[in-house]
């Protein structure tokens, strides 16, 4: 019987072809991830729902990398206020922070067609709305600032408090004096709704109202939570006049120097934290409203009332809306109805 002749070229190509298709999925197997380590960044305290997530978010990259990339997170503004924080990120000198999107509204005002006042409904609305393609856009547009956005974490409706009265309805706004958030669009509704509203920085807020320089703020309750503002105030009122959304933002400069697997580990760890954010970010929501401490009063805001606020605020709708790009608002409201369905 005549033996089958082979080919020596084809059986070195075709054993060249294995050798890199084995090489291939051994270097996709070992995974290259290098040893580094992060510095991340919250202005909240280590108890506040941002701090405790960012803390999660770190030990999934060690988890996920068998401790090979770390990251060590500082509570309390350690690193300076959120705006140097931003800096620092910029710089390349901070690596991780978590900010809401009126912060980055002054790079890109676009982020503020999330304080569009009385939009959202529910925050299910908001999780719909943030994690489909219009989220996306808006994150992808951070590179830009030299900036990453990784995920959509959540602060909540931003509800009032203050040391006078209840607010039930819109006239219990009439004369209040109160702090704001730096953000031109906030102070425009709270003048909408009859309030005098004062811009302040978040670390002068305890002392502001302990003093009566002001009677109120709004902010979400997380916050008023973790900087104990039921010890200065006596009503909070859950207006749910704005929704503030949470971006988790990275470093551009050291995403740059991250190789591909290294960004997926991040990425991968950014949106695990994220359904863990949520739940303890409501869970402390729940808690503050359903079981006040202190001699703390809270109340609802009924429909009708709700109503007649966001009727109230529609100019300040209608003037801020034509800063936003028409093509990206048109986005918003057609991802808002959807997510409304």
């Amino acid at each position: 019987m005549e033996k089958k002749r082979v080919n020596p070229l084809r059986t070195l190509v075709t054993s060249g072809l294995i050798a890199a298709i084995l090489a291939s999925i051994g270097a996709v197997n070992a995974a290259e991830i290098r040893e580094q380590s992060f510095r991340f960044a919250s202005a909240q305290v280590s108890e506040h729902p941002f701090t405790m997530a960012g803390q999660r978010f770190a030990e999934v990259i060690a988890e996920k990398t068998g401790g090979k990339m770390k990251a060590k997170l500082y509570a309390a503004a350690t690193l300076g206020g959120d705006a140097q924080v931003i800096s620092s990120l910029q710089g390349g000198t901070v690596d991780a922070t978590f900010v809401t999107a009126g912060l980055i509204s002054p790079m890109d005002k676009n982020f503020g067609i999330f304080y569009l006042p009385m939009t959202f409904q529910t925050p299910e609305q908001a999780d719909k709305v943030v994690d489909g393609p219009f989220g996306k856009k808006l994150l992808d547009r951070l590179a830009n600032q030299n900036l990453v956005g990784l995920a959509w974490w959540e602060h909540g409706y931003r509800d009032v408090s203050n040391s006078k009265r209840p607010i039930t309805k819109l006239e219990d706004f009439q004369g209040l004096k109160l702090r704001t958030i730096q953000i031109p669009i906030i102070v425009d509704i709270y003048k909408a709704l009859g309030a005098n509203p004062v811009p302040l920085a978040w670390t002068e807020v305890y002392t502001a109202l302990e003093v009566k320089a002001v009677d109120g703020q709004e902010t979400a309750i997380p916050s008023f939570n973790g900087a104990r503002l039921a010890e200065v105030q006596k009503y909070l009122s859950l207006t749910n006049v704005v929704y503030d959304p949470l971006i988790v933002l990275f470093s551009k400069k050291t995403w740059d120097r991250l190789n591909p697997d290294e960004k997926k580990v991040v990425t991968d760890a950014a949106q695990e934290a994220t359904l863990y954010q949520r739940k303890i970010n409501r869970e402390v929501i729940e808690s503050v409203t359903k079981s006040p401490k202190g001699g703390l009063a809270v109340n609802e805001v009924s429909a009708a009332e709700k109503k007649r606020m966001r009727e109230r605020v529609q100019p300040v709708i209608d003037a801020y809306s034509k800063d936003f790009d028409p093509q990206l608002l048109k986005e918003f409201w057609s991802e808002l109805a959807k997510a409304q369905k």
